[in-house]
């Protein structure tokens, strides 16, 4: 087991005890020596993490400690990595730059062992990106979504045909090639997939379909099969 990952893992141990345990039964469950265990624990006191005892007689951690909310374990920091650096090959510029910001302040929060799991950029996601559509903007979809506001779009089909749509997005999906709008459209009274690359236009209408959103997006999940635009 790692150490970040055993640090995590004796702050779990020692929430759960009333009494205080000993070294070498934390050692016991997690596998190692029990000198490890001694390391890990002055470590953790470094950190502030409020732990009582010494060696021989045992530890306990004091009341009212409670894990800060960024204490994850290394697999959840190596995940959190991972999926910041997928965002770029989203194409969209603004998630993007809010993913180097995230994870600015997470290495910030985290102890040291779990920061330099982050700052080490050791995990990558190569791979094209996602070309940026040239007559929509992320931000204004991304908020219509939030917001449940209906869009007034105009899509070009396969064959070229523009049609113009009013529909209710529902969620955004970015493909390594392409990113598509899922969205109840009003035309064909049904769930459709809108690439952006063959929208001509997008803008907000200023009409919502408050607490409508949910329910459509289970219906879209119910069955995952939705027709292509028409």
């Amino acid at each position: 087991m790692r150490k970040a990952s055993r640090l995590f893992e004796i702050i779990q141990i020692l929430r759960a005890q009333r009494r205080p345990i000993t070294a070498a039964a934390i050692a016991e469950r997690l596998e190692v020596t029990v000198r490890s265990i001694y390391r890990d624990i002055s470590a953790l006191q470094a950190m502030r993490v409020p732990i009582d005892g010494e060696r021989g007689i045992g530890y306990i951690l004091r009341p009212g400690f409670d894990l800060p909310p960024l204490m994850f374990t290394i697999e959840e920091t190596e995940a959190v990595v991972l999926g910041l650096a997928l965002i770029e090959r989203t194409g969209d510029k603004e998630l993007t730059e809010a993913a180097k910001k995230v994870s600015a302040k997470i290495a910030a929060a985290v102890p040291p062992p779990l920061r330099q799991t982050i700052q080490a950029r050791s995990l990558h996601a190569w791979g094209p990106i996602a070309p940026e559509p040239q007559n929509v903007d992320f931000t204004l979809i991304r908020r219509a979504i939030r917001d449940e506001e209906k869009l007034d779009i105009r899509y070009s089909d396969e064959q070229g045909r523009i049609t113009r749509r009013i529909i209710r997005p529902l969620a955004l999906i970015y493909y390594l090639d392409a990113q598509v709008i899922v969205g109840w459209c009003e035309l064909r009274t049904a769930i459709r997939n809108f690439r952006l690359d063959r929208t001509q236009s997008c803008r907000a209408t200023g009409a919502h379909f408050r607490n409508e959103g949910d329910a459509l997006r289970d219906l879209w999940i119910s069955g995952w099969k939705t027709k292509p635009a028409a």
